[in-house]
């Protein structure tokens, strides 16, 4: 595969954006971007980009540096419009992924079409990487409103030791929500997806792998 960068419009600035492009002519596509500290080049998202564009999936991953999660699913919204309207790559459907924050601001963009009346069928899905649950220490308030009104299907990776995600709390989340979905809990990992004991490597090579056949699964389901 090959990257492409490009300059995103959004409002009067424009968003830092890469194409990971696979070889062969991509039908569906994935929107990743990053937590609230860093960017578009956190490693595990240049990690499951390269993956899945060597696996056909066509990835684009942005950098919005707002801490307003308001602000951060206006910038994903003009992200998804600009993949729906690009001339250069015709897609039969996009995934929403973001780690942490941006997970947040994913579920946000696919709440608001799951209560549109026009869906034309782009987008595909959500994937949460380490979705922030509730604050640490702070189990009472949950994130919970944009998941339970989604009705797209849903893939969590959390880390079974996030100390922003309870592991009894998610899993009551979950079984509330109306769409499909399904968790996969990585053993003993925190919220930085770190796991003593194990490589960084080893730990993204499974979730890489979880995200990869989930999305195939999701793309047949709809398409059968």
């Amino acid at each position: 595969h090959f990257q492409v960068k490009v300059k995103i419009p959004f409002g009067n600035k424009y968003l830092d954006a890469i194409f990971s492009v696979p070889e062969k002519k991509p039908i569906y596509g994935i929107i990743l971007t990053h937590g609230a500290g860093g960017d578009m080049n956190f490693p595990h998202l240049v990690s499951l980009a390269a993956y899945l564009a060597s696996h056909g999936v066509l990835c684009l991953r942005f950098t919005c540096k707002g801490l307003n999660v308001a602000y951060r699913t206006k910038a994903f919204k003009a992200v998804v419009e600009y993949l729906k309207l690009s001339d250069d790559y015709k897609l039969s459907g996009v995934f929403l992924a973001g780690r942490s924050m941006g997970s947040r601001a994913a579920a946000s963009v696919i709440r608001q079409l799951s209560q549109d009346d026009d869906d034309d069928g782009f987008i595909q899905g959500l994937v949460c990487l380490s979705y922030p649950l509730h604050r640490p220490k702070l189990q009472s308030k949950l994130r919970d409103e944009d998941l339970l009104l989604i009705s797209y299907p849903v893939l969590f990776v959390s880390g079974s030791a996030d100390e922003m995600c309870e592991k009894q709390l998610l899993e009551g989340v979950v079984t509330k929500m109306k769409a499909p979905k399904k968790i996969h809990w990585i053993d003993k990992a925190n919220h930085g997806m770190a796991v003593k004991g194990r490589t960084t490597n080893d730990v993204m090579e499974e979730i890489n792998a979880q995200v990869f056949s989930w999305l195939r699964e999701n793309v047949q389901l709809q398409h059968k």
